[in-house]
């Protein structure tokens, strides 16, 4: 079906080696819901996502909804933390979402938001790898899988992409219309193992996890850290 002109414009950033269940998950979900969807990058040229299959953006920085209704930002690490690191990318954001009615992210999009100063002063949530360093950029962590603050709304893993979709059209086109959402996916979730957080993996099974995790950690620090200094007063 296509997008109804009078439906609300979600501001979706690419980047590359973004995940791409983080964008696909509420896209999906805004998709039913026929909601106006750009895809935002600095070209109109596909990016890369770590699942080796390209998305392409439809619209460039300069094409952006003047006056969108949500501003969405995925994750992806070693993208998130070159975002970061992009003066470029880090303006945009802070731009589009001081004119965004929503400021919205999946994963580890919330640093990205955090580094382009929209999250201080919020709760927040991302990825539990990173969480602990949203207090750097002025949030305040809720270890929870989708955390409303206001008109901020953030998701935890990428696997919450799709929780947070529902929760944002339950908030923009009421509860009926998120059942029905969830309906047609059949999202009903029913996982094999209680293994999805770190409560439930226990510490062992963390600390094998993070081992492998110390190198992309330790660069999303660093990135967080200079990101600190850049919004902290004079």
């Amino acid at each position: 079906m296509a997008p109804d002109p009078t439906a609300p414009k979600v501001a979706m950033l690419v980047y590359p080696r973004m995940v791409a269940l983080d964008l696909i998950g509420p896209m999906t979900v805004f998709t039913i819901m026929r909601w106006n969807l750009q895809l935002i990058w600095k070209e109109r040229t596909p990016v890369s996502t770590d699942v080796g299959v390209p998305i392409a953006a439809n619209a460039t920085f300069a094409e952006a909804y003047s006056d969108p209704d949500i501003l969405f930002v995925p994750g992806g690490l070693l993208g998130t933390i070159a975002c970061m690191q992009d003066p470029e990318v880090v303006d945009f954001v802070a731009a589009l979402g001081a004119r965004a009615k929503w400021v919205t992210s999946d994963c580890t999009g919330s640093l990205i938001l955090g580094a382009a100063g929209l999250l201080r002063g919020y709760d927040a949530t991302s990825h539990w790898g990173v969480a602990d360093l949203l207090p750097l950029l002025g949030a305040r962590h809720v270890a929870k899988r989708v955390v409303r603050d206001r008109n901020r709304l953030t998701a935890g893993g990428a696997t919450a992409g799709i929780d947070f979709g529902l929760v944002l059209v339950s908030e923009l086109a009421g509860e009926e219309a998120s059942r029905r959402d969830q309906l047609i996916l059949e999202y009903a979730p029913a996982p094999p193992f209680r293994n999805g957080t770190p409560d439930e993996a226990g510490p062992e099974r963390m600390a094998d996890i993070r081992k492998g995790r110390v190198w992309m950690d330790e660069q999303a620090r660093l990135a967080v850290e200079v990101a600190r200094r850049r919004l902290a007063p004079g």
